[in-house]
């Protein structure tokens, strides 16, 4: 709207002097060259002024216009533009610090799951190693346990049947099982007044040796795998009480 003002102001004053040019040529017989001259750079300046008063007076309207329409003016649009420059640079700015945090957090995490995941492997690792050396003492305990065992059924009842050794084997693990006597191989064999083998070094003559028979080391194994002909008896000897076998008595 107010550039069409313009071009109409504009339009006016160019008719206007063709006018006044084309009137200065009609009427040059009847006046004076430089009396029409000063007359027409008058009307001239005239329309120049109405013109420039016309431009101050759109100005004003436009204002008034962007006012009344809720628009902004140059200096309010340039300051909205840096506003907005601004806070998409502080968006901007934000992004990339919330990113470098967030890969940041990410690789805290990876490494603390690492250094998790390589704590559990070591605690397991530990614990087979653990396991392993505590299952390679009870083996290396039976295998001793055995042997003993082994050993005090040779001097016991070496010259009995088998069953009579199994017999045996089977007393000595009773007590271990019992509460009256200790719960260990070892201490039942050498327990003071028990064993008479025991008692003379006859016994660790024959374990450190390795003296004993096959035949006894296979009664040891079985009585200590479980296998048991005498129930819950806790002693035996040569009386005439008791489960006999062999020359042996077991109550």
């Amino acid at each position: 709207m107010i550039q069409y003002k313009r071009w109409v102001s504009m339009a006016v004053v160019a008719t206007t002097v063709t006018v006044m040019t084309l009137g200065v040529n009609t009427q040059a017989a009847e006046h004076h060259t430089e009396m029409m001259y000063a007359s027409d750079h008058m009307e001239i300046a005239s329309f120049a002024q109405l013109l420039q008063d016309s431009e101050k007076t759109d100005e004003i309207v436009m204002e008034n216009e962007y006012q009344e329409a809720g628009l902004l003016t140059i200096e309010e649009l340039d300051k909205k533009i840096a506003e907005q420059k601004q806070a998409e640079k502080e968006a901007e700015e934000k992004a990339l610090q919330e990113k470098k945090e967030a890969e940041e957090k990410a690789q805290r995490e990876l490494e603390e799951a690492q250094k998790k995941e390589a704590e559990r492997i070591a605690a397991e690792q530990a614990e087979a190693q653990r396991k392993a050396e505590e299952e390679a003492a009870v083996a290396q305990l039976q295998e001793a346990d055995k042997e003993l065992l082994a050993s005090i059924i040779f001097c016991e009842a070496g010259n009995q049947p088998y069953e009579g050794q199994v017999a045996v084997g089977a007393v000595i693990m009773n007590r271990v099982k019992s509460a009256v006597y200790p719960n260990s191989i070892s201490e039942v064999v050498y327990q003071s007044g028990q064993f008479g083998p025991a008692m003379t070094g006859w016994l660790d003559s024959v374990r450190y040796s390795a003296g004993y028979t096959p035949s006894a080391m296979q009664a040891a194994i079985d009585a200590m795998s479980g296998s048991n002909p005498i129930g819950d008896c806790l002693y035996f000897d040569q009386g005439g009480m008791g489960y006999q076998l062999g020359d042996h008595y077991f109550h």
